[in-house]
């Protein structure tokens, strides 16, 4: 066992028996090869189902940096580009003068469409249709490109119906013949888990995340996002076998190792496959803006379709990628070659969620390289 490997496992280890994770899964790659592979607690603390390496963990908006790595790898293809409108190929989304709203908008939330009618039910966000007519039929809430806005839910709408619209495939089949199938993790890398996967999936267990939320006060532009509590970003909803099951692709459902995986074909080759070339990599993860956030309320890093010097990333705006509701994250950080994946199921938020940033910094320093 490699000195990296042993110290992140130890550190999971000790996050479990404190009580502080009930089940965690890291992985992280330096220049294309993996060096950490790691998991402890159970997968489901109901039937003490043990954490696995190949156990899918839902992740919530960690999966949107997936889904813009397929927008991307469409881009590179030439069937996308960043400053096509959304309606060249979604006639129906240039309803209320979003005509000139483009894919480098809906990458970086400035497209104007965060909201969602405030009586949406849980059941509604499963029918890909019926929530595309939604998105294409809403008012923008401030001139599209000229502000920036977390969309929460509808950035998968967004970004999958162009992709489906384009391509005459939906961002799933996308995701699993151009970006999962060539990395060879097709079976640990979903935006929609298929049905026959579920068994593999963890439970998301509350830790404060739940309680976060609802402690905050309810007329905050953060709630036009998820407008009430059936759509909240809770364990409860993501628990559900149909939820899991929809192409919801503002979120994803994958193993630590496949999404780390893909973070490392972004910024090298990882067996022979490369995403990306280098300088569409460093175009996708330069900052786009650093405005104050609409939903937020505080300023934001945004590249195309990814945060930038997360804590958790070592505080570099050259690193890139997403973290989720509950705290699991993916990122790369290319000055350093490294992609690194930090799940877990106890949804947390605040000073309660210290695995990514404690085993972030644990596979750092095993590594030698220096936080700034």
């Amino acid at each position: 066992m490699t000195e990296v490997q042993a110290r992140v496992q130890k550190a999971i280890d000790r996050l479990v028996e404190s009580g502080q994770e009930t089940g965690i899964q890291v992985a992280a790659y330096r220049n294309g090869r993996q060096v950490v592979d790691a998991w402890a607690g159970v997968a489901d603390p109901a039937t003490g189902r043990p954490m696995g390496g190949d156990t899918l963990i839902h992740a919530y908006s960690a999966g949107k940096g997936v889904t813009a790595t397929v927008a991307h790898v469409l881009v590179a293809q030439g069937l996308l580009d960043y400053d096509m409108p959304l309606a060249r190929h979604w006639p129906e989304f240039a309803a209320h003068g979003k005509g000139h709203v483009t894919l480098r908008h809906a990458l970086t939330h400035s497209a104007g469409v965060p909201q969602l009618p405030a009586d949406i039910t849980a059941e509604q966000l499963y029918d890909w249709d019926a929530m595309c007519a939604t998105v294409a039929g809403q008012e923008p809430l401030w001139e599209p490109g000229t502000a920036t806005g977390y969309h929460g839910w509808t950035f998968g709408w967004l970004i999958g119906e162009t992709v489906r619209r384009a391509t005459g495939r939906t961002i799933s089949q996308v995701l699993r013949e151009e970006v999962a199938g060539p990395l060879g993790v097709a079976d640990s890398l979903f935006l929609a888990v298929p049905e026959q996967e579920l068994p593999r999936v963890a439970t998301l267990v509350e830790g404060n995340w739940e309680a976060s939320l609802t402690a905050l006060p309810q007329d905050l532009p953060f709630f036009l996002a998820m407008p009430n509590r059936g759509v909240w970003s809770t364990a409860e909803l993501a628990n559900h076998p149909a939820y899991l099951r929809a192409e919801l692709p503002c979120g994803g459902t994958f193993s630590a190792t496949a999404v780390a995986r893909m973070y490392a074909a972004l910024i090298g080759e990882v067996d022979g496959v490369r995403l990306l070339a280098p300088e569409h990599t460093a175009r996708i993860a330069a900052v786009v803006t650093g405005d104050v956030d609409r939903i937020f309320g505080r300023a934001v890093a945004k590249g195309l379709g990814y945060f930038l010097g997360l804590p958790e990333t070592g505080g570099r705006r050259t690193a890139f990628g997403h973290n989720g509701s509950g705290g699991s994250i993916a990122f790369a950080d290319p000055e350093h070659g490294l992609a690194v994946a930090v799940l877990h199921t106890r949804l947390t938020g605040g000073q309660e969620n210290v695995a990514p940033q404690a085993v972030a910094d644990e596979i750092r320093a095993a590594l030698g390289i220096v936080a700034r």
